[in-house]
This record gives C-alpha cells, sequence and structure tokens, in this order.
C-alpha cells in the first residue's frame, strides 16, 4: 500500500515529479533508503532511521551523506554517480531539482542494466574466472590509490577490529534461537576472540605495511554489474569505521559472497587473482577469520531486515539469515568437511547438493560430470547404454569414483569442504568416502536422498524432455533399486535421510543444522 509511505514517495511514483520525461517508475526499498528505478535513471532517498550504526534522523545529516554517498562512489564507479538534488514542496506539488522548500535529498545514478548484475548472473552459472580476474585487477588498483594516513591505519588495530566483531555478536545476540542457533553464536564468537588473540602480531603487521585503507566497504555481489564497464557501486558512506579496514577484510567479503552461491571455485580464483594483482600474499592467513565476520555481519543485516515493518517477506528474509549464519559457522569450524549425497536415480541428489553447496559455500564434485569428462563427451550427450554398460560398466564406473576421490582429497588437503554428488549405491564407495574424510582430518555426513515412486517417474521423464548431465531414466530404475545397498554403515550423527518430495529452505537448513553438529 503506497499510503504507507511518506508523501514525498508517493509523488515520486508519478511522472510529473522528474526533471526529465518518465514512462516508467518502479519503487524498491531497503532498510535505510528508497529507491526510484526510472527509465533511465536511479534516484536514491535515505530514510529518517537510526539503526545504531547508521543515524539519517536529520534532514541535514541525510544531505550531507548523500554528498557522502556521490563523492566516495565515485572513486570506483565515476560512469554511474550523476548529482545530489534536492526534492522540493511547493503548493502541495513534489519535485525532484524543482523549487520550493527543500524537505528531501536523492542522489541520482545511471541505471544500470539489473540482469548484468553479478548477484543474477552468479545463479545462472554466466560468471567466469576471466570476469572475476578483471575485478580482482580493478579493486588491486583501487586499493594501491585508497587513502590512508594514521586515523585510518589505526582501525585495524586490535582493539578496533574487536569494537566491530564485539557489536557484532551483541547486536545479533536477541536473534538466538530459530535464525541464529546459540551452538552457531557461540562457534562464530569463540572462533573470532581466539583469532583475534593469538594474531595480534600479525595484525600489527598489517597495520605497519599500509595495508589499512580507506575501503569500498561493502564488496558483494549486488554492488557489481558487468556492463560496457565493470561498476562497482554501493560503498558505506554512512560510517568510516566501516570503510576504514584492511584490504584482506574487502577482498574477503566478496569471496564470502561467492562462497554463499556455490562457488567455492570462483572464490578461490578471485583471491588468487587478487593476489596476483597486488602482490599482497599476507591476506590468506586472514581470510576465513574475515569470511566468517562479514557472512556474520550479513546474517545481523538480514535480522535487522526482519524487524523492519515495511520489508514484508520475511520468510525470505529468514532464510536468508540462515544460509549467511550457516556460513559463519562453517569459516568458524577450522575442520572442513566431506558430505555424499547418496540416493536412487530421480531422488533430487542434484538439486540437494546445489543447495547444500550454497548454503555451505563450498564446490560440488558430481559424479555425472566427471564421468563424461572421463569419457570426453559433452555433458549433455545422452548415453543410453544397456544397464551396465558403456560408460556405465563396473569398471568405468569405479574409474569415475576414483577420480571423483581424487579430486576431493585434494581439495580437503587444502582444508576446503566438499559435496560429492553420486548415487553411491554401493556400501564400499561410500565408506571409502568416510575413510577419505577421516584420513584428512575432515568431518563427515552422509545425506540419503528419498522419495516415492511415483515423484521419482515424474522427475525422470520430465529430466528426459529437458536434458540433463545424467542419463538415468525410468526403464532402468527397477535395476538400479536392486543393485542399492541400504545405507546402515555409518553412525547416528554422521547420516540423516531427507524426503525430497518437497523441498524448501528449512529443509535445507536442518541439513546445515546437522553439519553444525558434527
Amino acid at each position: 500500500m503506497t499510503s504507507e509511505y511518506p508523501a514525498y514517495v508517493q509523488a515520486m511514483l508519478k511522472p510529473s515529479a522528474y526533471p526529465e520525461p518518465v514512462a516508467r517508475i518502479d519503487l524498491m526499498q531497503t532498510q535505510m533508503s528508497f529507491i526510484f528505478l526510472t527509465d533511465g535513471f536511479v534516484y536514491k532517498t535515505k530514510k529518517p532511521v537510526n539503526l545504531g550504526y547508521l543515524d539519517y534522523t536529520t534532514l541535514e545529516m541525510r544531505k550531507h551523506f548523500c554528498i557522502q554517498e556521490l563523492e566516495l562512489n565515485r572513486r570506483l564507479c565515476p560512469g554511474a554517480y550523476l548529482d545530489v538534488l534536492p526534492i522540493t514542496e511547493s503548493a502541495g506539488s513534489f519535485r525532484v531539482g524543482g523549487e520550493g522548500k527543500i524537505i528531501e535529498y536523492a542522489v541520482k545514478m545511471k541505471q544500470l542494466p539489473q540482469d548484468r548484475m553479478m548477484n543474477i548472473l552468479l545463479p545462472k552459472g554466466e560468471v567466469t574466472a576471466e570476469m572475476l580476474d578483471k575485478v580482482a585487477f580493478k579493486m588491486a588498483d583501487f586499493h594501491s590509490r585508497a587513502a590512508t594516513n594514521t586515523t585510518i591505519s589505526s582501525f585495524g588495530s586490535l582493539d578496533s577490529i574487536k569494537v566491530n566483531t564485539d557489536e557484532n555478536f551483541s547486536q545479533a545476540g536477541k536473534y538466538i534461537g530459530p535464525i541464529l542457533p546459540r551452538h552457531t553464536y557461540e562457534m562464530a564468537m569463540n572462533f573470532t576472540n581466539k583469532f583475534l588473540e593469538d594474531n595480534v602480531a600479525l595484525l600489527n603487521k598489517r597495520v605497519a605495511s599500509g595495508k589499512i585503507k580507506d575501503c569500498h566497504g561493502d564488496l558483494h555481489a549486488e554492488h557489481i554489474c558487468f556492463a560496457d564497464d565493470i561498476y562497482i557501486y554501493d560503498c558505506i558512506e554512512f560510517s568510516d569505521r566501516f570503510r576504514y579496514c584492511d584490504v584482506a577484510n574487502e577482498i574477503a567479503f566478496l569471496a564470502m559472497d561467492m562462497d554463499r552461491y556455490g562457488r567455492a571455485d570462483l572464490s578461490d580464483s578471485f583471491i588468487q587473482s587478487y593476489i596476483k594483482a597486488s602482490g599482497d600474499d599476507g591476506i590468506a592467513p586472514l581470510l576465513n577469520f574475515y569470511k566468517c565476520y562479514r557472512a556474520y555481519v550479513r546474517g545481523k543485516v538480514a535480522c535487522f531486515k526482519y524487524d523492519d515493518p515495511l520489508l514484508k517477506d520475511k520468510t525470505a528474509i529468514m532464510d536468508q539469515a540462515k544460509l549467511y549464519f550457516n556460513l559463519a559457522y562453517k569459516y568458524a569450524n577450522k575442520k572442513p568437511l566431506v558430505l555424499i549425497v547418496t540416493g536412487l536415480i530421480g531422488t533430487g541428489k542434484t538439486t540437494v547438493a546445489q543447495m547444500l553447496g550454497k548454503g555451505l559455500g563450498c564446490q560440488v564434485l558430481s559424479s555425472d560430470v566427471i564421468r563424461k569428462q572421463l569419457a570426453e563427451v559433452p555433458l549433455t550427450e545422452r548415453h543410453y547404454d544397456s544397464f551396465g554398460g558403456g560408460i556405465y560398466s563396473p569398471e568405468f564406473t569405479q574409474k569415475t569414483y576414483n577420480e571423483l576421490f581424487s579430486r576431493a582429497k585434494e581439495m580437503v588437503a587444502r582444508g576446503k569442504s566438499v559435496i560429492l554428488d553420486a548415487s553411491f549405491k554401493k556400501k564400499e564407495d561410500r565408506l571409502a568416502a568416510f575413510k577419505l574424510a577421516g584420513e584428512c582430518g575432515a568431518d563427515f555426513l552422509a545425506v540419503e536422498c528419498v522419495a516415492d515412486e511415483a515423484t521419482i517417474k515424474q522427475r525422470l521423464e520430465k529430466r528426459q524432455r529437458e536434458g540433463a548431465v545424467s542419463d538415468g531414466r525410468w526403464e532402468i530404475f527397477a535395476d538400479i533399486k536392486k543393485e542399492f545397498d541400504p545405507v546402515n554403515e555409518f553412525p547416528a550423527k554422521s547420516v540423516m535421510i531427507l524426503d525430497t518430495v518437497h523441498l524448501s529452505g528449512n529443509t535445507i537448513s536442518s541439513v546445515l543444522e546437522k553439519v553444525a553438529c558434527l
């Protein structure tokens, strides 16, 4: 209902409020801003709120921070930030840049193509390592030129960092319960405090070497656009202390966000590209700490949104908060994880694996993909060999599992968690994965996907129509079912059965909570 909004917001939903011809207006909002998207521009105003970490309660403050937003963002995104304009009222009529009493201010921006935003491209698999190379080099260049001085450097001290981390846990404490499990809260807090206690010398070295800069402060996928140029926008303007930070903190933020989308491969590639471009290999021992910090911050901010009465989709907001808190737990838990997703064809193993990869921020290794890579055939090329023949012969299947385990072992040895998506119909293959985890000092969880046969048949028929990497089909289901060994070889804490007929964010959260209790 637009009647809930301030009068000027209601007015800006009409074309007559703007200085140029306008055919369409879309309103978006965050906890702190109203955002108006017109044909070619974006107008962004600030809500008169005090959220503790920012204060926009007076018109002068909102004007000041609009100017700050313009000037600070022009460092990385000069082509998009155009002006700060007053919103005026005269005889009951509101206009942007008009005559009369100034009642608000708006930042005017060039509108960037929404379909080229990184957060839109990532789930579609349309972000490449080459694209991230360019982001990494752009950030390395920005950091090399970013301001630093005695005041800025002081924000890299142990005491200053601890102000931020303590505030993080204090503000999120009220959400302990369904959104933030207590064991996640305590694990992240204990990890954070122990890291800071053990790494004072490292933090001091970063300060002494000039690595604390006036950064962007909010570098995640929503704030990067791949268009005619790479636009990195919407930096933090409301608090210097959130922008003054170690460049490692900034790089960890975007790396964490790619983990959130289940693209640990891109996360690693981005980090390596940044180290190459900047020459700063000193970020490596700090990344896990800052990833945990940033994931926790994002979870906390999602909780704040949950409390905002103007933001309506509470379920989606809660799911987002849980996802970030689960990521924070993953970073705080130093042990890597080997998670296998097992089950009959058509039970949703790949869907579950991909959802868990996103939730845990780790890479998924698929036997379907590896099998066709080894056979040197296109992933979507159909191979309807006779049951147990061709690339599905016992010999080729064993070759596939050997390669699956080899890749997993290499990742886990580097401290990376991994999800193995395969049928694992034979007990010995599941036990081989369990043994691999034990030898590498990793946690282990087997998730068995189940579904009723009517659902399985429907899924397999749909898969054949639409095309998929898997060659599983209903005609061979009965044969596979006969060969599937019951999953009964693991201790209770290391296995769970997942009914995939009605998958939801809550279903996946239950798996992540099981992981958190290993």
